[in-house]
């Protein structure tokens, strides 16, 4: 029948004259019109996320969806996709131009870059305003690219993410040990001779092949992130551009690393483990984790035993930090709009934003009398206080100054987030937060030293390897996979960058 009235009415004035003076049948008739309204106007997102895939997440993803549907017409399918995995997921998604709308970046230059992700200005000076004036300024200077343009919404958290060294609060007690005093890996060798002799259950050292940055605690940066192992010193305005595996920094951290792995102190599988949450009740006696105030707290939560933290590296506002947590619409998603508006709801509504981390209240958690969060936990789980059914992933999904504390055995202070601006207020910003080098010109010299990165970095950042056997070697197949070529190119971009960033 629609296709009789077309073939009628084939100019386009006929068309609109014939479809005005036609009774509710015949052509129009045909059409369904058995929608109502509210479902033709809901519009689903689909959004990927970090995170297991949890047994209740159907059930959460119906409550966000009934939430979100009352309040901006929009329902989401919620997709989490584990941690060993995600990165090659994304990526296959927007090489293959999949559809979705929203993901959690975990490479936000260089998804920019390729062109992935939507230019949010616009958006944010209208249907996004309120999540742009919630969101601390830095960050959203943090975020922005070479070009002036902001292509993903940060997570609204501390703006410095300190190394941290935990302790177990029972052995620092039992030996009267001033955690304080300890701020570099050599002076932690006799703390972790004595340890070894006296508590043998304990491993002395635990490290995974994804490290830490110990360069940090003299000062540097990265340019980019690893696997580029070219970094800058970050309050020196005029710092060059340098492969610090060539510096006597690098050589005393492997060298301090290499001892303590053979005097056994380090895990011997170090170089192959992945990098993993905290394991409940393993004795672990010195731990390092990246971390802001407070930390502490959910790291006893999740060991099952009090520990104790001492940051060890600058209190630093990092591009590196800021870009740690980032939320993205697909720039070739079909609803924008409703991405934006789902990402503002997000980051500024209560309702939402705890749903999204805790669950269900009555099913995934209780409050207790000051409001404070009290997760359930099942009896029957190999992990006792693993979260029933659920578990948000915190720093992937939004602002945290909207979220309820958490109480039960380590309870967070009820001022929390009052302590959180406190301290973000004292951090200091790094001389180089805002810069992205553009690497599309040396993408292949970047590839390769990719290829070389893996060979080497675990077993020399872990250890396992010596150090005057393999580091020449490392240095040598960087700068045969292009690595000056690419150092060359990022002093020249940074080199600008500070001529327009005074």
């Amino acid at each position: 029948m629609i296709q009789q009235c077309i073939r009628n009415t084939f100019v386009k004035v006929v068309l609109i004259t014939t479809l005005l003076a036609l009774p509710l049948s015949g052509c129009i008739s045909s059409l369904d019109t058995s929608e109502k309204a509210d479902d033709i106007e809901t519009v689903n997102l689909i959004y990927y996320t970090l995170g297991n895939s949890d047994p209740d997440l159907k059930m959460v993803n119906d409550k966000i969806n009934e939430v979100l549907a009352r309040k901006i017409g929009v329902t989401i399918t919620y997709i989490k996709i584990g941690w060993q995995e995600y990165n090659d997921r994304i990526n296959t998604l927007i090489s293959t131009g999949t559809p979705f709308d929203i993901a959690f970046t975990t490479d936000y230059s260089s998804y920019v870059q390729r062109g992935a992700w939507l230019r949010l200005d616009s958006y944010l000076s209208s249907i996004g305003k309120d999540m742009y004036d919630t969101i601390d300024p830095i960050l959203w200077q943090g975020v922005r690219m070479e070009d002036g343009g902001i292509y993903g919404v940060p997570t609204n958290k501390e703006l410095a993410v300190r190394m941290q060294w935990m302790y177990p609060e029972a052995l620092v007690q039992k030996y009267s040990i001033d955690i304080t005093k300890y701020n570099t890996l050599e002076s932690l060798e006799p703390l972790l001779q004595m340890i070894k002799d006296k508590e043998p259950s304990y491993q002395t050292m635990e490290l995974d092949k994804d490290s830490q940055n110990f360069f940090a605690m003299y000062g540097y940066e990265y340019v980019l992130d690893k696997p580029l192992p070219l970094m800058v010193r970050s309050l020196d305005p005029n710092a060059p551009v340098i492969n610090i595996f060539e510096t006597k920094e690098a050589r005393e951290v492997l060298d301090t690393i290499r001892s303590f792995y053979v005097k056994g102190y380090i895990n011997e599988d170090a170089a192959l483990r992945e990098s993993q949450n905290l394991k409940r009740e393993q004795k672990v006696f010195w731990k390092s984790a990246g971390g802001g105030p407070l930390s502490e707290n959910s790291w006893s939560k999740d060991r099952g035993y009090k520990v104790v933290s001492h940051p060890v590296t600058p209190a630093l506002i990092t591009t590196e930090s800021v870009r740690g947590g980032i939320m993205a619409v697909n720039a070739k998603s079909a609803h924008p709009l409703e991405s934006v508006k789902f990402l503002n709801l997000l980051n500024t509504d209560p309702e939402i934003r705890n749903l999204f981390n805790y669950g269900i209240e009555g099913v995934h958690y209780t409050l207790d009398e000051k409001g404070q969060v009290l997760l359930k936990t099942s009896e029957e789980s190999d992990d006792p206080v693993a979260p029933v059914g659920y578990e948000g992933v915190q720093y992937t999904q939004g602002n945290w100054f909207i979220l309820k504390t958490i109480g039960g055995e380590y309870p967070d202070p009820l001022d929390k987030w009052d302590q959180y601006r406190a301290a973000n207020a004292e951090y200091v910003k790094s001389k180089l937060l805002g810069f992205t080098p553009d690497l599309s010109g040396v993408s292949i010299q970047v590839n390769l030293i990719k290829m070389v990165w893996e060979k080497y970095y675990s077993s020399l950042m872990t250890g396992s390897v010596d150090v005057d056997m393999v580091l020449p070697k490392f240095n040598e197949e960087l700068k045969q996979a292009g690595l000056d070529d690419v150092r060359v190119e990022i002093q020249r971009q940074l080199n600008v960058w500070r001529v327009e960033h005074p």
